[in-house]
């Protein structure tokens, strides 16, 4: 075999995965916010989960897009695990068209009037028209996809060809080396299919090289359905250890799309021939032809059919499976749940519960995951403004500092310097993967959308800075000589940080997506509330250190506390527009 042709096969190879890589990308950014609406709306039940996932993957081309999707769903608490585990099973059966693709472009042209590599060409010249027009362009970069699928297909076709496998001694020496009767056979191109599958991280890719094998009469059909069953079990096992690094709902929707498939490989072994047997009938292919007992071109053309035979099976497969699992997804999920225990979080230990960068994703979908961050990043800030407040009362109610009560406000001045680090690195690393995000081709409202979100993650930091500019000051005055504050002092602190908590609340209820609790002129009049009794405050502390109720010291100290809450109020308002403006974007 010369070395070119190896080259013409990796190569041929190659665009295929490449193909379908830009065909699935371009129909999520022209699709993505639909395709998530859809797969919110549509899993009413188990069977409407299947029917999401079945005609979402085949819209996309990715199993693996379809499953991220619906494991963002489930940590943004939109779908259930139950209802994930339904639409993964609809996501293997829309996956199986991609098959049918396969056996559509590798089948022998010649049987046909019509050339499918034509489209290819087509496909080129209009993508490349529309690409440069730029408004249409994910229209551009889907034909494009379409066109290097295609001309990959042909190409390893004719490859194949030319390799004239079926006559090649190695080839069928190596095939015939194994007892097609043997179920240890079986086990082992099982076995080979799942390890090619993960090798090269493409499904499609080791469904391409099966369809070659056996379409060219080199490869046993027995040998070849194997091989699709291992690639079923190697595409779970990818995403399996892409999960690791992931959450806890995360590995539990990945170890769920392993049992879906490990279980039918378990059940279809136990009726493998007939089960074959019945979709060769299916297709009028001849298992019982071989090369010697039957003319060339006879054989040629039967062998010819069974692209068409494996793709019949990974449907017919899938949909089986499919069908007797469907009615069991409680009981799966109770299974997931038991093998994969929630991990014990310490709140106050710096973590990204949204944000999984080993687990495989779309720029798309990637920025569902970061606004369930900055959710969570906008939840912490306000548990921040609230030990503030405690800070606050510690320091009016302790009357000996060597008592138990200057123990407690040490331990939570501590607590809230730890949320201050927290609050910086978790901007910090939203920010870094926003930036990655963005690295990718985008579409302009996803791009808009970033840049508002990166504003937002800057001014809760600062909400965070001005909490911990608050405890410090509370501190310094803790710890210092000062006399303190006078009653009335206290009331109007509380009555001020009773304002900004209200203004952090409404910021969550937007954040949250709660639009039943969430006002936006509410938002607004707390800020003129702050501002307005702000300017009261500053004047009558004039008023009250001239009138000596107590020292200029204490005035300034009790004025910081009190512009910063201001200064916070300012951040939130800074926070509330940059999300409205991601809504306007999603309407």
């Amino acid at each position: 075999m010369s070395i070119w042709v190896i080259f013409k096969l990796l190569g041929s190879l190659a665009l295929l995965m490449f193909g379908m890589k830009s065909m699935s990308e371009a129909l999520q950014k022209m699709a993505g916010p639909q395709l998530r609406h859809v797969l919110g709306a549509m899993t009413t039940n188990r069977f409407t989960g299947v029917l999401t996932g079945m005609s979402v993957t085949a819209a996309v081309q990715s199993s693996t897009a379809t499953t991220v999707m619906t494991v963002s769903f489930v940590n943004a608490g939109l779908l259930t695990l139950a209802q994930a585990i339904s639409v993964i099973m609809g996501a293997n059966i829309g996956t199986t068209l991609t098959a049918w693709i396969m056996a559509v472009g590798t089948s022998d042209s010649g049987a046909s009037p019509f050339d499918i590599s034509i489209v290819s060409y087509v496909g080129f010249f209009i993508g490349i028209v529309l690409i440069y027009m730029k408004k249409h362009r994910f229209i551009g970069d889907f034909l494009f996809g379409i066109g290097l699928l295609l001309l990959g297909l042909t190409t390893l076709k004719a490859t194949g060809l030319s390799m004239d496998l079926a006559n090649n001694d190695a080839v069928t020496s190596f095939f015939k080396s194994f007892d097609p009767d043997s179920f240890l056979t079986t086990l082992m191109f099982l076995l080979l299919g799942g390890v090619m599958t993960f090798c090269v991280q493409s499904s499609a890719a080791v469904m391409a090289i099966t369809m070659l094998l056996c379409s060219t009469g080199a490869m046993p059909i027995y040998q070849g359905i194997a091989l699709v069953l291992g690639e079923n079990i190697g595409t779970t096992v990818t995403s399996n250890l892409a999960a690791l690094s992931a959450n806890t709902q995360a590995r539990r929707a990945a170890l769920g799309h392993m049992f879906f498939n490990v279980f039918g490989v378990l059940w279809i072994l136990f009726i493998f021939r007939p089960f074959i047997d019945m979709v060769c009938g299916w297709v009028n292919y001849d298992v019982n032809m071989t090369k010697d007992g039957a003319d060339s071109n006879a054989f040629l053309a039967n062998a010819a059919k069974l692209n068409y035979v494996l793709a019949a099976f990974h449907t017919s497969f899938n949909v089986a499976n499919t069908f007797i699992l469907i009615w069991f997804i409680p009981q799966i999920e109770r299974f997931v749940c038991w093998i994969i225990k929630p991990k014990r979080v310490d709140e106050e230990d710096f973590r990204l519960h949204f944000i999984t960068a080993g687990f495989m994703k779309t720029p798309e979908l990637s920025v569902l995951e970061a606004q369930k961050e900055i959710q969570a990043f906008s939840d912490r800030m306000q548990r921040m403004f609230g030990m503030v407040t405690d800070l606050l009362n510690l320091s009016k109610t302790t009357a000996n500092k060597k008592g138990a009560n200057e123990a407690e406000f040490n331990k939570l001045y501590s607590r809230i310097e730890k949320y201050e680090g927290i609050s910086d690195s978790m901007e910090l690393e939203i920010a870094k993967y926003l930036d990655s995000v963005s690295d990718a081709h985008l579409s302009d409202d996803t791009k808009a959308k970033i840049r508002s979100m990166l504003r937002e993650i800057s001014e809760l930091e600062s909400i965070g800075d001005a909490c911990y500019n608050m405890a410090r000051t509370i501190n310094r005055k803790y710890n210092g000589k000062q006399d303190h504050f006078t009653e009335k002092q206290y009331d109007h602190l509380h009555q001020m940080m009773s304002l900004t908590d209200q203004s952090l609340s409404q910021m969550n209820a937007l954040m949250g997506g709660r639009k039943d609790m969430y006002d936006v002129n509410r938002t607004f009049n707390i800020e003129n509330e702050i501002n307005n009794y702000r300017n009261q405050l500053k004047s009558q502390n004039i008023n009250d250190v001239n009138d000596h109720k107590y020292s200029y010291a204490v005035g300034t100290i009790y004025m910081d506390l009190i512009n910063e809450c201001e200064k916070l109020g300012d951040y939130v308002v800074n926070v509330v527009e940059a999300r409205m403006r991601v809504r306007q974007r999603e309407a």
